[in-house]
């Protein structure tokens, strides 16, 4: 099961925040609460409570997180806190209920439908790409999301740690699994 994002806040020189950086902490956000929509979705179905809980937990501290790089009064935040407490109503039914009247909603979190999670807002931008040299895993690289085989040879290849392994052997085979890893055979 992969892990959300960490929302962290960048930031610039002195300290302050760009608009930029404030936008891609928003979207960091985005696809944290929506990744968790679709795992608590899935827990909830495969009657997985224990796995529920604990997405709540992460997804709570990715809103403290970001609720300490200025976004708590934005839409990102909003949107999260709003899908915390309906997610939550099943398992904490009184907790629930007592954020939702807090924050001001309409009678019974209970009679909300239930988070509908956006995939292209869930879908990452990067993966950890796994390098390994006859099976064994050398090295970890973070690479864009649509790396196709040969750009992830070419960027693999050009470690110092993957040109260290490869010394005096010659490379017989590339295995490339799209979004997972490249296994390289000498």
């Amino acid at each position: 099961m992969s892990r959300p994002a960490e929302v962290r806040p960048s930031r610039t020189c002195g300290g302050a925040k760009t608009s930029s950086t404030k936008e891609s902490i928003a979207r960091a956000l985005r696809r944290v609460v929506h990744q968790s929509i679709q795992r608590v979705t899935r827990d909830f179905e495969a009657f997985e409570f224990n796995t529920v809980i604990s997405s709540l937990m992460e997804l709570t501290n990715a809103l403290t997180g970001a609720r300490g790089t200025g976004l708590a009064g934005g839409a990102a935040f909003a949107e999260g806190v709003d899908v915390l407490v309906r997610m939550t109503a099943p398992v904490a039914p009184h907790l629930a209920e007592e954020l939702w009247s807090i924050a001001g909603r309409p009678y019974s979190v209970h009679r909300q439908a239930w988070p509908e999670a956006d995939a292209e807002a869930a879908r990452s931008d990067e993966f950890t790409l796994v390098v390994q040299i006859n099976g064994k895993v050398r090295e970890r690289v973070t690479v864009p999301a649509g790396i196709d085989e040969e750009t992830a040879r070419s960027l693999v290849l050009g470690l110092d740690s993957v040109q260290r392994h490869l010394e005096d052997k010659t490379l017989r085979k590339v295995i490339y699994v799209p979004g997972r890893l490249i296994n390289l055979v000498a």
